[in-house]
């Protein structure tokens, strides 16, 4: 009886296993089955209050920028535009300004900047008191940047990563909290150590 049970118990499991993993093998075969890493949840994208993003680029971003407007609009958000508005040469750092003080002055909640590379445009947004300015490349270097440093402007590079992954970097960038605790402590000291350059 006992062998009976565990003959049953085995086509009950290799069924199961079958349904589930979408496994063919005979049911004799002996099975080896790769456990793989659930992906990270879902960003939740649709906001119940519209909050303002504003965006801008140099023309090595102006592409990008023009595809990520559509993209905040249908997550929910609104957005002030501040250039450029075409593909002829210009200077980030009048675009990267003009963003990172929508930002400093709270006329926008955060902004993204677009440019070739996305470090110069980073480097000038830092320059604006009250902005938290960080590139991100990845998924996790933009979960890293909201998460640990509660970063308010949000660099691109155009150059260095596809159309797709911006949309998703921009996407659980926008909906990532800050996660406070200890990473508090150490934002109040990025804070502190530009207090005292202001006066």
């Amino acid at each position: 009886m006992g062998e009976n049970l565990d003959e049953e118990i085995r086509q009950i499991v290799q069924r199961v296993l079958k349904q589930s993993l979408g496994l063919s093998q005979p049911d004799n075969t002996p099975r080896v089955t790769s456990i793989q890493p659930e992906p990270p949840p879902k960003a939740e994208t649709k906001l119940v209050d519209r909050k303002v993003v504003a965006i801008g680029a140099d023309h090595g971003g102006f592409e990008m920028k023009e595809m990520l407007k559509a993209d905040l609009t249908a997550l929910g958000y609104d957005f002030i535009d501040a250039g450029t508005n075409s593909k002829e040469a210009v200077d980030y750092p009048d675009f990267a300004h003009q963003v990172a003080k929508l930002v400093s002055t709270g006329k926008a909640w955060r902004g993204i900047l677009i440019d070739g590379a996305g470090i110069g445009s980073c480097i000038v947004a830092n320059k604006v008191p009250g902005v938290r300015a960080g590139m991100a490349y990845d998924y996790t270097s933009a979960v890293n940047g909201r998460e640990h440093n509660d970063c308010n402007v949000l660099t691109l590079g155009a150059g260095l990563i596809g159309a797709n992954l911006a949309k998703q970097i921009v996407a659980v960038w926008l909906s990532t909290p800050f996660g406070g605790g200890r990473h508090e402590r150490r934002v109040n000291k990025i804070t502190a150590v530009e207090k005292q350059y202001l006066k």
